[in-house]
């Protein structure tokens, strides 16, 4: 494993698209592992610890989705779904699992090399600002943006990159509505304005892990318009706190 290096693991059983996009990760600095069948992939996860990996969902040793679980439950590595499956609920169900962006093939070298791009900039804390901010404080849940730490009564909650990239902007505008194309855009990046499933799923993952069930809300929705943080006093009142996403 090049240890000075981003590291990326390819699951990826077609030898073509591996040596395309190993060729022209390889050239730009990036280390490079690969599986072609998935079975090996938990255990190559585990040993070279990859900033990202491309992942295959149609794979001659496993299931593509449950391999996209497995990966997210034992790793914080940022996944990107490279699949030949177009169907929007393949998509959803991929993010669903733990991935954080999908790729549909064929796709142009240029946008992968995007996609990873974006993905870094957002799994990779930047550092610390001159002056500390307080934490943020909403009922029980309290967001460290400094830290990156969240905690829901006083127990810490994991949450992943792009998890916490979405809870981020939500948090530093408190009561302010957030449209699906500003989230998209701060999020993900430039381009993704009209993926409002992304915020759709990524959204119910954070109600998951920050609400209890038949508790205060945390983020209401607006229907078709976006999303907004609620302080336990707004979610008394607001009409939509506990809208599906």
């Amino acid at each position: 494993m090049v240890t000075d290096a981003t590291v990326i693991l390819l699951i990826e059983d077609d030898r073509n698209i591996v040596d395309l996009v190993r060729a022209n990760l390889l050239v730009r600095g990036f280390g490079m592992v690969v599986s072609r069948t998935g079975h090996d992939a938990l255990e190559l996860v585990r040993v070279h610890q990859p900033d990202i990996v491309l992942l295959d969902l149609m794979l001659p040793g496993a299931d593509g989705f449950d391999l996209c679980q497995d990966i997210r439950t034992s790793s914080t590595a940022g996944i990107i779904v490279v699949s030949a499956r177009r169907g929007e609920q393949d998509k959803v169900r991929a993010l669903n699992l733990g991935a954080d962006d999908y790729l549909t093939k064929p796709f142009g070298v240029e946008e992968l090399l995007a996609r990873i791009t974006a993905l870094l900039r957002r799994s990779r804390a930047s550092a610390p600002p001159p002056v500390a901010n307080e934490p943020l404080v909403f009922g029980p849940v309290t967001i460290d943006l400094d830290a990156q730490l969240v905690t829901k009564g006083g127990q810490p909650v994991h949450l992943t990159p792009t998890e916490f990239a979405l809870l981020r902007e939500l948090a530093q505008a408190p009561g302010k509505l957030l449209s699906h194309a500003t989230l998209l855009r701060r999020v993900w990046g430039p381009g993704y304005e009209t993926e409002t499933e992304y915020t759709r799923v990524y959204v119910r993952r954070l109600r998951a892990k920050l609400e209890d069930p038949g508790g205060e809300p945390l983020i209401a929705t607006e229907p078709r318009a976006g999303y907004r943080m609620l302080s336990p006093t707004d979610s008394a009142s607001h009409p939509n706190a506990e809208t599906s996403s």
